[in-house]
């Protein structure tokens, strides 16, 4: 995965487990793309606090996602859902309908 779209996506996910100040930094920096000093700049703090901020975040939300898997089955749930969306736009013949339970049972199981 893009390494932005998957801080995204952990930031998504368990975001709201961060501190009111940890959440503004990783927002600032990591989602509105802002620079390090400006960050820290409009912060009062310096700009290795802000990267190290960021690091400590990325672990944090790393160890989150190692402990629960969400994003894993989210990402997963997603590509499933596709795959039922691409089978549906064909005939719905036996073998299509038989392929969509299956799909359809897995997402199923997972939830």
């Amino acid at each position: 995965m893009e390494k932005i779209l998957e801080q995204a996506l952990l930031y998504d996910f368990y975001g709201e487990l961060l501190t009111e100040h940890q959440k503004q930094v990783y927002e600032d920096v990591v989602l509105n793309d802002y620079s390090l000093s400006e960050v820290a700049e409009s912060l009062g703090i310096s700009r290795q606090g802000v990267h190290d901020m960021i690091k400590r975040c990325n672990k944090l939300l790393g160890g989150y996602e190692e402990k629960l898997h969400l994003v894993e089955k989210f990402v997963s749930l997603r590509e499933r859902v596709g795959q039922i969306q691409e089978i549906a736009k064909q005939d719905l013949e036996n073998a299509a309908m038989n392929e969509i339970e299956k799909i359809s049972m897995e997402i199923l199981e997972e939830l």
